[in-house]
């Protein structure tokens, strides 16, 4: 196997990261490792990794401090890897600008199954601005008409359904928290608007139902917020 992404691997951990460096190596993956976030700091400007997989307790600085840094220039995928398991520390780092969370102890299988997630991220991104049409399994989107089609039927829905549904697209495997998603939706929001957006996404995910034995398009993140899965004609490398 010959993976062509490269990989920044950013953690003080020497188990760990060597349990990372040796899983990437195993799969083909092209890998640099950083020690510091002074050091990640350094690796991106010079070496500019397609992916970063940064853990947040590091000895000079938070993890959350690089990923407001880096996404200062930079929509580098960034998945964080922590054992700090609390939804608090989940939702900072994705609000921040994280792509995905992996808590600690994690399976390399999981690992994995989450870096694909990334790289289809990566490679969907278009080259020349973005694509007037998204495509996901049976699920099609066409910006242009604001309409969504399901297996070649167009799904019938409200405003807010589809404001939710092309913002997810437009984020495919990446966890969007329910304050970004709230703030992108409505602008001005509170609190005790996230049971609105339960609604609205339990109404949306009705719609988007092919049938009770296939994958759901849009996960769920309990506490935290919603992710659209990326489907390959109704399979999915679910992390």
């Amino acid at each position: 196997m010959n993976n062509k992404a490269a990989i920044l691997v950013v953690e003080d951990d020497a188990a760990v990261r060597n349990l990372m460096a040796l899983t990437l190596e195993t799969q083909g993956y092209q890998y640099r490792v950083a020690r510091t976030g002074g050091e990640a700091l350094i690796e991106i400007t010079t070496h500019q990794p397609d992916i970063m997989l940064l853990d947040l307790g590091l000895p000079d600085m938070e993890g959350i401090e690089i990923i407001r840094k880096v996404r200062g220039w930079s929509a580098m995928p960034i998945i964080v890897i922590s054992a700090r398991s609390e939804d608090s520390d989940k939702v900072e780092a994705l609000d921040a600008g994280a792509d995905d969370y992996l808590t600690k102890p994690f399976s390399v299988d999981e690992l994995l199954a989450r870096l694909r997630v990334a790289l289809r991220r990566l490679h969907a991104q278009p080259a020349g601005g973005e694509s007037a049409v998204y495509e996901n399994g049976s699920l099609r989107i066409d910006y242009a008409a604001g309409c969504a089609y399901l297996n070649g039927s167009e799904i019938h829905l409200t405003p807010i359904e589809y404001k939710l549904l092309c913002l997810l697209a437009k984020n495919t495997g990446k966890v969007l928290t329910h304050n970004y998603i709230l703030k992108e939706i409505w602008g001005n929001y509170t609190a005790s608007d996230v049971g609105s957006l339960r609604v609205f996404m339990a109404m949306l995910r009705k719609k988007l139902q092919t049938g009770s034995d296939d994958q759901p398009f849009i996960q769920t993140h309990i506490g935290i917020g919603y992710r659209m899965l990326k489907t390959e004609k109704g399979t999915e490398d679910t992390p």
